[in-house]
């Protein structure tokens, strides 16, 4: 199959599955939930550097970021292809035996054109079901990825340099506050307007995250 028709597949797939509206969903929740994550990891480590500068290296700042990052990855690609799953399933078990409901109601004096008519219908249910199992990998890889994403941009600073200094944590929350701001841009060209405002309340979230770490340190 050529790439373009594979293409015009997916998007009929995204049609049929209502695929757009939950993978924005989907990324907007999970890759907010990684950057605060990470917000939180950077913020404590950053409260223990401020009282033992010598406690920390930047590998350390790396390896646990990353870990908690490839932890919650796996845990939403995991958790969302199970419950996408089992929600897309019951859909078409659901519409599969409204179907069947109708048809065994309904009497066709013409055997034929029936005969016809549930072909056609087997076939239909046949690609919605193709569309539900794209759905559901796809939001599942969303789910997974998003998070990744989120908690992994704020730690690039942290490659720079094996010492830890003032600057990796100063970089990593300018990155942090640039990614809250897209996130925030992303859903006011969402809702069609009031991106300034959404921006404004997700950079407040993070604040009040590094005013939580920043207390539970003292």
């Amino acid at each position: 199959m050529k790439i373009k028709q594979k293409l015009q597949q997916w998007k009929q797939y995204s049609k049929m599955s209502d695929l757009g509206i939950i993978a924005r969903r989907k990324f907007f929740n999970n890759a907010f939930d990684g950057a605060l994550t990470c917000a939180g990891i950077v913020s404590g480590i950053f409260i223990i550097f401020l009282n033992e500068p010598s406690t920390f290296e930047s590998k350390d700042v790396l390896i646990t970021g990353f870990a908690t990052a490839l932890a919650i990855g796996i845990s939403g690609l995991w958790g969302a292809f199970l419950s996408e799953e089992a929600e897309r399933k019951k859909k078409v078990f659901d519409l599969k035996k409204d179907m069947a409901d109708v048809e065994d109601e309904h009497i066709d004096a013409n055997h034929n054109i029936e005969k016809g008519n549930n072909k056609k219908k087997k076939k239909n249910k046949t690609i919605l079901e193709k569309a539900e199992n794209f759905a559901t990998i796809v939001a599942s890889l969303v789910d997974g990825g998003a998070p990744v994403l989120g908690s992994s941009l704020p730690l690039i600073p942290f490659f720079f340099g094996a010492s830890l200094n003032l600057f990796h944590f100063i970089f990593s929350y300018v990155v942090l506050a640039g990614l809250l701001t897209y996130l925030g841009v992303f859903l006011g060209q969402i809702s069609g307007g009031g991106r300034l405002r959404y921006a404004l309340h997700l950079i407040i979230a993070g604040i009040v995250t590094l005013i939580v770490s920043a207390l539970l340190g003292l």
